[in-house]
């Protein structure tokens, strides 16, 4: 059993992180500009986590990702579910998804993304996202996907979730029927069995409340994450994919990331990249894991992993923004 003061520590860790991370988003501001799909030029690709990704958000405040976000874009036969993606917390649908949101646009996914538990009065485009317990935020991720069906005119969409933005969509799917919704989940850095504690391990107590705000359903002995946990988190239907890092500050272990269930792709970046030391917060613009992230949306078409030095909260050294991939 690890002491509640551990947990404790390590929760003050992601919301240290969280709001440094939040503070950047707290100046400027910027007119949001919806682009078409795979655009015949295409959106630049950040890697650099820090210089790149987090102030090209700074330009945008209160917007969208380059390449998300078109209502009117439908999905091609090659595509046929639109992603949705799902930020962690205290961030929101514009600085979680520099990389990722205009990646995909360029590969021809129609792709989505709100800010979801936040205190705007339930808009989406409110700055600081993840703050509500995550049984309230699983409703509104909801009501999102129901919105993203209707306008694409597709049966099921495919979740990336980055942190809490991916243990907010497993409750989803396996407590609130997204599994008839989702065909494809996708874990960033993700937290699965709660922070400071092994998977399987018990803990012998039961802290928090099932009800409480997200930040109290984050050690693994709060309410939300043994229900979460009990009886497999996976449903049958859904494909999984899980990405770690092993240099994850936030998730510890990193381990709490790993689903040991059937069916469910576990990938640690280092095993690819040695030389990549993508943190919780970089794994977002890191070139492996977007190439990772493709993969696992479109297996028949299976792309190479790119290996490069990548630095904890900097992101990929030397790279700048890209094209297509």
């Amino acid at each position: 059993m690890i002491g509640l003061n551990k947990v404790s520590g390590r929760t003050r860790g992601l919301v240290t992180l969280g709001a440094a991370f939040a503070a950047l988003i707290q100046c400027g501001n910027y007119s949001a500009a919806h682009a078409d799909p795979a655009p015949a030029t295409p959106y630049p690709v950040p890697y650099n986590f820090i210089v790149d990704a987090a102030f090209a958000a700074l330009r945008n405040i209160g917007g969208s990702a380059p390449g998300t976000n078109n209502w009117t874009c439908k999905p091609s036969a090659e595509h046929p579910e639109p992603v949705v993606l799902v930020h962690g917390f205290l961030a929101n649908r514009n600085d979680n998804w520099q990389t990722l949101g205009p990646l995909l646009a360029n590969n021809g996914y129609c792709v989505f993304a709100l800010t979801y538990g936040n205190d705007n009065g339930g808009s989406s485009a409110g700055l600081v996202g993840g703050l509500a317990s995550m049984e309230s935020s699983s409703h509104q991720l909801d009501a999102f996907v129901d919105k993203v069906l209707a306008a694409t005119g597709a049966s099921k969409v495919d979740i990336v979730g980055h942190s809490e933005g991916a243990t907010m969509p497993y409750w989803y799917i396996k407590m609130d029927h997204g599994s008839e919704k989702v065909a494809k989940m996708i874990g960033l850095a993700p937290l699965v069995h709660g922070v400071g504690i092994a998977p399987g391990a018990s803990t012998g107590s039961n802290t928090g409340s099932a009800n409480g705000p997200a930040l109290a359903e984050f050690p693994a002995t709060s309410a939300f994450m043994q229900q979460l946990d009990a009886g497999g988190i996976t449903v049958p239907g859904v494909a999984y994919t899980q990405l770690v890092t092993r240099f994850d500050e936030v998730v510890i272990p990193y381990t709490s990331g790993i689903i040991a269930e059937p069916g469910v792709t576990n990938i640690t970046v280092q095993d690819q990249c040695p030389q990549d030391f993508a943190d919780h917060l970089s794994i977002n613009s890191d070139p492996a894991a977007a190439a990772d992230v493709l993969n696992a949306l479109d297996p028949a078409h299976l792309q190479p992993i790119p290996c490069t030095l990548v630095l904890p909260a900097v992101g990929a050294v030397g790279s700048g923004s890209g094209g297509s991939s």
